[in-house]
């Protein structure tokens, strides 16, 4: 299984992010290759989101569900069909991080794991002469890149205004 695992500091209380966080459907504002989100469910385990992805010249749309939660201090999910993939968002307050200015912080995790030998090959329209391994060695660099740029986005609305903040990558999946 080849993961991407990273977190930084939000200079807000958990209950804030954790709220922010299960309201998956706004992801799609935070990344270049997720077009769209349709929501089945009401954010709580069981939860389903239709994943529209467009990269290239494809597009796919993948299917997650909420698998559980800890509010406000996790949101785990997995990918129901076509790969097996799974990850979580992690909160946890760290009031000794908070700048001068803020009352709190808390470090927000990311993690995805996914097998890339488990895509389901005829579940994506390929084009000709193009195979699935030849997609998943173009797209394995572009996960860890994608996770860094949604989590820059999301702490930028969920405070308010874009700053720069510290990145810490603890796994990609080269390094796994």
């Amino acid at each position: 299984m080849d993961e991407v695992e990273l977190s930084t500091v939000v200079y807000l209380p958990p209950e804030e992010i954790y709220e922010f966080l299960i309201d998956f459907p706004r992801y799609a504002n935070y990344s270049e290759y997720l077009t769209d989100v349709r929501q089945h469910g009401d954010g709580s385990p069981g939860t389903q989101y239709d994943l529209r992805l467009a990269w290239w010249k494809i597009s796919h749309t993948a299917r997650s569900e909420v698998t559980e939660v800890d509010p406000p201090a996790r949101i785990d999910w997995k990918l129901v069909k076509d790969v097996d993939a799974r990850g979580h968002w992690a909160i946890e307050e760290v009031p000794e991080e908070a700048p001068e200015g803020h009352e709190t912080a808390s470090r927000v995790w990311l993690r995805a794991g996914f097998d890339p030998s488990s895509a389901n090959e005829s579940a994506i329209d390929l084009p000709r002469l193009v195979s699935i391994g030849w997609v998943i060695k173009k797209i394995k660099p572009l996960i860890e890149k994608e996770a860094k740029r949604v989590v820059k986005r999301v702490v930028a609305d969920l405070e308010g205004e874009p700053r720069p903040i510290e990145l810490t990558v603890h796994r990609t999946p080269d390094s796994v």
